[in-house]
């Protein structure tokens, strides 16, 4: 049988450290970088990042969008970029935030975690704002997979308050919400359930949300978004060891050297290693 996601993401944070590193070829960080806004230049982004992290950090969390807009060619440097990161080691979580209905939504969970698709991920992150049972394909295929899914439950752009904090008629809002949901897809599973919810860490005080859910939480918002791996444990609270973090520009900016990304994703995962033991 094939080992559930949680199980090897816990495996992974405890031997590597939490650290999650984005990989998000913006256009401006390929020119910080002295490369082309071409395929070629995220060709040669997108390997360096792999080449020089893939064998100390637990997860790897491409951007889709970025690779999309380059067409057809753009989706090819994508598809190996997750079979290298995968080949070398490293967990790889797909930012695709995919979230549809029937067919579509299966169509969507087929091409992400089917484990014959070319772009076969260890997780994805979907958007349950059509209601969290349109989900259903891309939960029944992850399980089938052994694959993850992380869910937009509490995310730290300021619009999102006003879908998340809605309020429905039993009391309890939206993000509320879609945390109880994954606490149940999680219920029995050790050491850790494979659905996880996407929580910003730049959104302070959580402690009126019920975060054990069981699952992994990913905290976007490290680094060039203003959290700092020492506020984590003031968001997260007793949830703090499931917590992944994430990082992207912060470690992403001291490229195309390659000492130069190590070292600052070293500092990241010391400074939240710390922030970990303290909290």
């Amino acid at each position: 049988m094939t080992e559930p996601f949680g199980a090897r993401l816990r495996r992974a944070m405890d031997e590597r450290g939490p650290l999650c590193v984005g990989i998000d070829p913006h256009a401006s960080l390929l020119t910080e970088w002295g490369l082309d806004d071409n395929v070629a230049g995220l060709e040669r982004f997108s390997r360096t990042v792999v080449e020089a992290l893939s064998d100390r950090v637990a997860v790897f969390k491409p951007q889709s969008a970025f690779f999309e807009r380059f067409g057809s060619r753009g989706v090819a440097v994508l598809e190996k970029t997750v079979q290298e990161a995968r080949a070398a080691g490293a967990l790889v979580l797909m930012d695709a935030k995919r979230g549809d209905i029937g067919s579509t939504m299966a169509a969507y969970a087929e091409a992400f975690l089917r484990k014959d698709s070319p772009l076969f991920s260890d997780a994805l992150t979907v958007s349950p704002y059509l209601g969290y049972g349109s989900l259903s394909p891309a939960i029944v295929l992850a399980r089938e997979s052994g694959a993850g899914l992380f869910v937009l439950a509490l995310t730290s752009n300021p619009e999102g308050g006003e879908v998340q904090h809605a309020v429905r008629a039993d009391g309890r809002n939206v993000g509320a919400t879609m945390l109880a949901h994954l606490a149940a897809e999680n219920t029995g599973e050790e050491p850790l359930g494979s659905f996880g919810a996407v929580v910003g860490a730049t959104l302070g005080d959580l402690s009126s949300y019920d975060l054990d859910i069981n699952g992994p939480l990913l905290a976007p918002g490290v680094g060039a978004q203003g959290a700092t791996p020492a506020d984590l444990p003031g968001v997260f609270g007793a949830a703090i060891g499931n917590v992944v973090p994430n990082v992207s520009r912060g470690v992403l900016r001291h490229g195309p050297d390659v000492s130069a990304l190590r070292a600052s994703a070293e500092r990241f995962a010391d400074e939240i290693r710390s922030a970990l033991s303290t909290g």
